[in-house]
């Protein structure tokens, strides 16, 4: 077995040391979600907790690690008889991203269940980190169903498999750490909501502190045990320190003042629910009893809502995650100073960690739409020289609920909410022989199979003799997410300020709804006289909301290079991910110059995403009294539909007559 690198030689990165210490003090906190760029040691640190971790007794040969003293009535392998116990270590259990629900929660012999009423059930990861610690590497790219499960099972300290009325439940109590970076794609705000404390962290930006990194980890990887041992006392330290602040736990007193510091904080942050408040109620109690006192104090409340609150005040993913340090000191502040609190709180906290919130500077610029269009500035202050016609970014108009875009025909890629898919999850639409192990049972289908051979195989008895050619696998259709790729027209035609505003506001639209219908999204612009891909295809919406941002407009419009650029980029993709089918949609008022025939070039472009079958969508964005009807002659090139940016919205009556599957028509 490897040796880990040791916890307390993590260099830095106090706030999510400190938020896996109270999880490791009090699991019922909830788990720790730590976001943060690559290479910052978020993985280290996790696998370094483990070490940490008090040992366990638990009932000799319980495949699902029972405490001899109070197992569980429910155990699948109970009841257990008092007596042989085993010591060991508490264990670090890692869910793959690309994991399956029976490795997670286990699996049923659902042969043997038919054909003998007997439950053999094979334990999945949940049974394994019972008692120990679950981590999810890049929790953010796991599926939806499999983060509810996990989430659910998390909560209710019990995993239930129940497959066609055969169920079996088993306790699974751990602590729930997940990792991702936001680069990568957002968790829905009910699910960043289900872990209990959240950390940001980020590589140091001092030199020395970055000297000191390498400095470890290259002597921790020339010599892993003789690095771990030059740490084990401080090893030692803190893992007394967790075992003491267990003990003293159960006598920490959380008074009605801080209490209601805990309510006046999560009601001054408009969070949503009651679970915010929970949370930061144990997590400061566990902060008590982590510095050794019986009391929760002001400066315990007020670490944990910078551990508990700044993920929860999310209310879409372009919401920059934070909270104002000053709105807090002073709320806690207002409500402070009563039943024994420290009427005058120390603003800094207790313990290894600092103050884990993002503050919102006083004198950060505040531009509004004037300032927004100003020219650049260059190094020396003065404004750049733009291109022909060139005009820096403006701001987008406020984001509204778009009509739903689908793909046409069922498709077979990552579960999502917007195109018909085959699913492993949805209704059931029919059945068919299972390719490898059976997932999901059809039983009226395999009883059909089985039926005409049971005399054939000498049953005698009620049972029905099945053998494994006549199981049948349930076929079921659901949503899957697609592929959005944004093609967007940033030339001099489209630079009115107010005009390229609403396209901001209409793209940034679309872009939410792609985030809420778990998509991949992509960003190519085109003016001048090239077209750039301003965003590779990602998860992460909110990179994309940043690009569109910041992207200026003006020059020719180079209509051809930018289909032929985006043509590229699905081109690149299908082989990355040739499952998840593509949508583009083209934001542009159809116009094309620049360059010998730049409109028969544009409809030569166009051509080829018909060819290739891809759904699309053009929004026109022409207008003024007379229009030209550019943008409805591209989409009948393309093969796909054109929406005005008024039939876009959902609550158009026009947009609720009109959907892309009308091409087919």
């Amino acid at each position: 077995m490897s040796t880990p690198f040791p916890f307390t030689a993590v260099v830095g990165q106090d706030d999510l040391r400190l938020a896996l210490l109270l999880n490791a003090v009090s699991p019922a906190v909830g788990g720790v979600l730590v976001r943060g760029e690559k290479g910052t040691a978020k993985s280290t640190a996790v696998r370094a907790l483990s070490a940490l971790m008090p040992t366990l007794d638990v009932v000799a040969g319980c495949r699902f690690s029972c405490a001899p003293g109070s197992p569980d009535p429910g155990c699948p392998d109970g009841p257990h008889e008092p007596g042989a116990f085993e010591t060991r270590a508490a264990r670090m259990v890692e869910l793959p991203v690309g994991a399956s629900e029976d490795r997670l929660v286990g699996a049923l012999d659902i042969e043997r269940a038919l054909a003998e009423g007997v439950k053999a059930f094979e334990p999945g990861l949940l049974a394994d980190a019972h008692r120990g610690i679950l981590y999810v590497d890049e929790v953010n790219l796991l599926h939806d169903h499999l983060v509810d499960l996990l989430l659910d099972a998390a909560a209710m300290g019990a995993s239930y498999v129940e497959r066609e009325g055969v169920s079996v439940r088993h306790a699974a109590r751990f602590l729930l750490v997940g990792t991702m970076n936001p680069e990568e794609g957002e968790l829905r705000p009910q699910l960043l909501d289900r872990f209990g404390l959240t950390v940001e962290v980020a590589a140091s930006r001092e030199p020395d502190q970055r000297v000191e990194v390498v400095r470890r980890r290259l002597a921790y990887d020339d010599d892993p045990a003789a690095f771990a041992a030059r740490w084990a006392e401080e090893e030692a330290a803190v893992r007394a320190r967790i075992v003491a602040a267990r003990e003293l736990l159960p006598s920490v007193r959380l008074g009605d003042g801080a209490l209601r510091q805990i309510a006046a904080t999560c009601a001054a942050f408009e969070v949503d629910g009651m679970r915010a408040d929970i949370v930061m109620a144990r997590a400061a109690t566990a902060l008590a009893a982590w510095a050794g006192r019986t009391d929760v104090l002001a400066e315990d409340v007020r670490q944990a809502a910078l551990l508990a609150l700044p993920h929860r005040r999310r209310r879409n993913p372009f919401d920059a995650p934070g909270l104002d340090e000053d709105k807090l000191d002073e709320t806690l502040e207002e409500f402070g100073g009563s039943d024994d609190d420290d009427p005058d709180p120390d603003p800094g906290p207790d313990g290894p960690g600092g103050g884990g919130g993002q503050p919102e500077p006083d004198d950060a610029p505040q531009g509004d739409g004037d300032t927004a269009a100003l020219p650049e500035a260059g190094e020396n202050g003065q404004p750049q020289p733009s291109g022909a016609g060139e005009q820096s970014a403006v701001r987008a108009s406020e984001p509204f609920r778009t009509k739903v875009l689908s793909v046409p025909g069922i498709g077979e890629g990552a579960a999502g909410r917007r195109s018909r898919a085959r699913t492993e999850h949805g209704r059931t639409t029919g059945a068919r022989r299972p390719r490898g192990a059976l997932t999901k049972l059809h039983l009226a289908a395999t009883v059909q199979a089985a039926a005409p051979h049971q005399r054939a195989r000498g049953r005698s008895g009620p049972g029905l003799v099945v053998r494994r050619d006549d199981l049948r696998q349930a076929t079921r259709e659901g949503r899957e997410g697609n592929l959005v790729l944004f093609v967007v027209d940033a030339s001099g035609s489209m630079a009115a300020r107010q005009r390229m505003s609403a396209v901001k506001g209409a793209v940034l639209s679309l872009l939410l709804d792609a985030y809420q219908r778990r998509d991949k999204v992509g960003l190519v612009t085109f003016r001048g006289t090239d077209a750039d891909v301003a965003l590779p295809p990602t998860s992460s919406v909110d990179a994309a909301a940043a690009r569109l941002e910041t992207l200026p407009t003006g020059g020719r419009t180079p209509l051809a290079a930018g289909l032929l650029r985006a043509h590229d980029v699905l081109r690149v993709e299908r082989l990355r991910d040739p499952a998840r089918r593509p949508l583009v949609v083209v934001v542009t008022d159809g116009r094309a110059t620049g360059g010998p025939e730049p409109v028969a070039l544009a409809g030569r472009a166009a051509r080829l995403f018909a060819a290739d079958g891809v759904a699309s969508v053009v929004v026109d964005c022409e207008s003024g009294p007379v229009r030209l009807g550019l943008a409805g002659q591209l989409a009948g090139e393309l093969g796909g539909m054109a929406v005005t940016l008024d039939e876009l919205r959902a609550d158009s009556i026009a947009g609720l007559v009109k959907d892309v599957q009308r091409r087919a028509a």
